[in-house]
């Protein structure tokens, strides 16, 4: 039975002695694999007494019931003391309330008082560092500079400019003349049927008091008058310097 004889994984040249050798050399492996010890230490730590059994906690905790017990006899004797006397107790406080650092702050106080004082008789006494009568007269002769230099005198501009609103015033003027007119002749049509029906006396009466003039109506009178006497020297100035400047122009 060829099958069943041990065949070695090598070619050697007795099969019986491959065959002993190969199983001792197997069973010191085995042996060597059982003995083998880890690499990796996989035990449990080693347990330390102090860890399990922690002192401090123990006599904290001694300290603490020591605390509630002394608190528990002294609330017990004054129980038993108002059990004996009736309750009375005495509550009276005739202690003032006292600051330690008030002498401090009152000096702080006055210190700063006294340099607020200061400051105010500083800023009151100081003069100001800018003159408004020198501002004015660097003003003046700015204005003067300015019109030595200009091509063409400054009261032509305003005089130009009084001329433009002085027609376009004239216009509104006219506007509201025309639509005011326009309004009386449609109350004079519509009026004309309930002035028959009146008295004549009444009207009469009427007329009389129209005609007499009232003393604002006499103001106003005498301030349109001045007012139109000088937007009339207005225009006149502004035709002037006009002509002036297109004289200037031709030349």
């Amino acid at each position: 039975m060829m099958h069943r004889a041990y065949q070695p994984v090598l070619p050697c040249g007795n099969k019986y002695l491959q065959e002993k050798w190969d199983k001792t050399y197997y069973d010191e492996h085995r042996k060597k694999v059982k003995s083998a010890k880890p690499m990796v230490n996989t035990t449990t730590p080693q347990t330390y007494g102090h860890l399990h059994l922690k002192m401090k906690k123990l006599k904290l905790e001694e300290e603490r019931l020591s605390t509630i017990e002394r608190d528990n006899s002294m609330l017990l004797e004054k129980m038993s003391n108002i059990m004996r006397t009736r309750g009375r107790i005495d509550n009276k406080n005739d202690y003032e309330n006292k600051s330690l650092n008030r002498e401090k702050r009152q000096q702080e106080l006055l210190r700063v008082t006294r340099e607020n004082h200061n400051i105010l008789e500083r800023l009151s006494s100081c003069g100001p560092q800018y003159s408004v009568k020198r501002w004015h007269e660097d003003w003046q002769r700015n204005e003067k500079y300015m019109e030595n230099i200009a091509r063409y005198p400054r009261s032509c501009d305003s005089a130009r400019h009084i001329k433009n609103k002085s027609r376009a015033a004239g216009k509104t003027n006219e506007l509201n003349k025309h639509e005011s007119q326009e309004r009386g002749g449609k109350e004079g049509v519509e009026g004309t049927g309930n002035e028959e029906t009146k008295e004549r006396p009444e009207n009469e009466g009427k007329r009389e008091d129209g005609d007499k003039p009232e003393k604002g109506d006499k103001h106003e009178n005498e301030d349109k008058s001045e007012s139109k006497d000088k937007h009339e020297d207005k225009q006149e100035e502004g035709d002037k310097c006009e002509n002036k400047v297109n004289k200037n122009a031709s030349q």
